[in-house]
């Protein structure tokens, strides 16, 4: 059965690694991000690729005007959305409490908080009862706190209980919610985090070998493919170098 697959976050990383291999089964696509030319050549290789449908959507999960704007347009068009991937979020800076800048602060928090909410609350009610699937892409930064993670593990452990929320809220019109929680994958994560330090951000995987963006996926993709009577509802995926959001086995 084709789907609409709805994705935030798409143009890089585990958002475009979803895209990619649900575009591989033949799913369209509904993809947003912030970046145009980078949707529109996603657009263009995965229909070209694949011959789906793929619909982009240029936009900041921040903006709740333009989330509802987009649900509008949707309804409008009569799509439905089957599988709704919250993947956009992001780290700013890595301080302790009293020597953060306030301003990424507001962005993490209106990002991997308010965006999830916006987005959400905009496509629920395109979104069929006992079919449709939610997929929150959390972090073990919301399973333990690390040092100099304040406030992002904040906004991960908020996600966490907004998924729990969410899957008990929406129990009666048995939509699926799934939380799954990467440990470290190499993606534009740490180079977002630190602002565009490419050695620092390249320091963080020295000494082991991460996720890969396909490995997160693969665990979406997973996770939407069980009978309907199945529903994963927690899910931490880490390398095998890492244990958690603080333990890591890394070799010299």
């Amino acid at each position: 059965m084709i789907k609409n697959v709805f994705i935030t976050g798409a143009t890089s990383g585990i958002g475009a690694a979803c895209a990619e291999l649900y575009a591989s089964h033949g799913h369209n696509l509904l993809l947003t991000g912030r970046r145009a030319d980078k949707l529109e050549a996603i657009q263009k290789s995965l229909e070209d690729t694949y011959r789906v449908r793929v619909t982009v959507y240029c936009f900041d999960v921040r903006d709740r005007q333009a989330a509802d704007a987009v649900a509008v347009q949707l309804k409008e068009n009569n799509t439905s959305v089957d599988i709704l991937i919250n993947n956009a979020g992001l780290a700013l800076g890595r301080h302790t409490i009293d020597d953060a800048d306030m301003n990424d602060w507001e962005v993490m928090i209106d990002t991997n908080v308010k965006g999830v909410l916006y987005v959400t609350r905009a496509l629920l009610p395109l979104m069929k009862p006992g079919s449709a699937h939610i997929i929150n892409i959390g972090s073990v930064a919301g399973k333990e706190v690390y040092e100099k993670g304040n406030v992002y593990c904040a906004t991960k452990f908020a996600l966490d209980a907004l998924s729990q929320s969410m899957r008990i809220d929406l129990l009666s019109k048995n939509i699926k919610v799934t939380a799954i929680h990467p440990g470290a994958v190499q993606t534009e994560f740490s180079l977002v985090r630190f602002k565009g330090d490419a050695k620092t951000a390249e320091a963080v995987y020295d000494g082991f070998t991460p996720l890969q963006a396909a490995d997160v996926a693969n665990t979406v993709y997973y996770c939407t493919s069980l009978p309907e009577n199945v529903c994963i509802n927690d899910l931490v995926i880490t390398c095998t170098a890492q244990a958690n959001a603080i333990y890591f086995n890394k070799q010299q």
